[in-house]
């Protein structure tokens, strides 16, 4: 073989290569695969593949199955794993206090509300706000609105008094447990049941979706459809890694992502609805709705985290979310 002619089936073997080479992307998440996280998160592995023709695969871990609640952003910051969809409570303890403002409660009364600002301007400042950590912030995915059980009943504000609580690693959830006269335990979700079995916490706190898939009604007694807070989550990638990709495989893996942004906040409310359902026909879980008064003297209670907070939520940040969901904790 002549020399030009080597030259030439070594580029095309080389060419054969790089076309053939493909990214890895490993997705993990702590929570189920059958919940809205862990179906939108399939859902964005198959629409990378699809978009990408399968320069990409994602790789998705669920469960816990790579890191705990408490490990996995270290681990996406190292470069360990590439992607994520940690709650908005991880961000406080990082650093970016700013996020727990998703946390106080009553701050949305419903859905519409809550898209004005994960879907507009005040979404987008505070994901910037993740760059110098080296996290890019891609979506928000929504959970649902959280409830709260325990092996009592849950009706009056005086019913919280003395009861254990498990929460995420939030300062402004803590406030929101002692509020009521509850005390507030930290833990990471994958031990929740096993420390509601054991007795070690009473209660806790999860849109019915976590509750349901994680078993929680088979060890607790009572359900309070409380509605009083939001759990959603930030889709987030290793900054490096991602500003490190060739611009039109970024571009696919965009779209994908809106896709699927579109799919998860789609399926949220009836991922909810079918796990309450699946509650109630268990029989374990007796499952309360609040009278509106009920509700209103639990909200009133629980206002006072807003006042308390807002310094280390930031003041200007508060107003904005107030005024953008017409929230005001002075009238209540």
């Amino acid at each position: 073989m002549k020399v030009s002619q080597l030259l030439l089936a070594m580029l095309v073997s080389c060419a054969a290569l790089s076309a053939s080479a493909q990214t890895i992307i490993k997705f993990s998440h702590v929570v189920a695969a059958d919940t809205p996280k862990g179906k939108a998160s399939e859902f964005f592995a198959k629409k990378a593949a699809e978009l990408t023709k399968g320069k990409v695969k994602v790789e998705v871990y669920a469960n816990s199955a790579l890191y705990k609640d408490k490990e996995e952003i270290e681990a996406l910051q190292i470069g360990a794993v590439q992607m994520l969809a940690p709650s908005l409570a991880k961000f406080g303890p990082l650093g970016v206090k700013e996020f727990e403002a998703f946390d106080l409660p009553f701050i949305f009364d419903n859905t519409a509300d809550l898209h004005k600002i994960t879907q507009g301007a005040v979404g987008a400042s505070l994901l910037a706000k993740l760059e110098p950590k080296g996290i890019k912030g891609l979506a928000y995915w929504d959970n649902g609105f959280k409830s709260f059980s325990a092996n009592t009943p849950l009706k009056n504000v005086a019913d919280f008094k003395g009861k254990k609580f498990r929460i995420q690693s939030s300062k402004v959830l803590e406030e929101e447990i002692r509020s009521v006269g509850g005390i507030a335990q930290v833990m990471a979700f994958s031990e929740v049941y096993q420390a509601l079995q054991t007795g070690v916490v009473d209660g806790t706190e999860n849109p019915i979706s976590n509750f349901y898939t994680q078993k929680m009604h088979e060890v607790q007694k009572h359900l309070s459809l409380t509605n009083h807070g939001y759990l959603g989550y930030a889709v987030i990638v290793n900054k490096k890694f991602w500003d490190g990709l060739p611009a039109d495989v970024r571009g696919q893996l965009e779209q994908a992502m809106k896709e699927a942004t579109v799919y998860a906040n789609k399926i949220a409310q009836e991922e909810n609805d079918n796990a309450l359902a699946g509650v109630k026909k268990s029989g374990k879980t007796i499952v309360y709705q609040p009278t509106p008064e009920e509700r209103l003297a639990l909200k009133k209670a629980m206002v006072s985290v807003h006042t308390k907070m807002a310094d280390r939520v930031g003041k200007e940040t508060l107003q904005t979310i107030y005024k953008e969901t017409g929230f005001d904790p002075a009238k209540l």
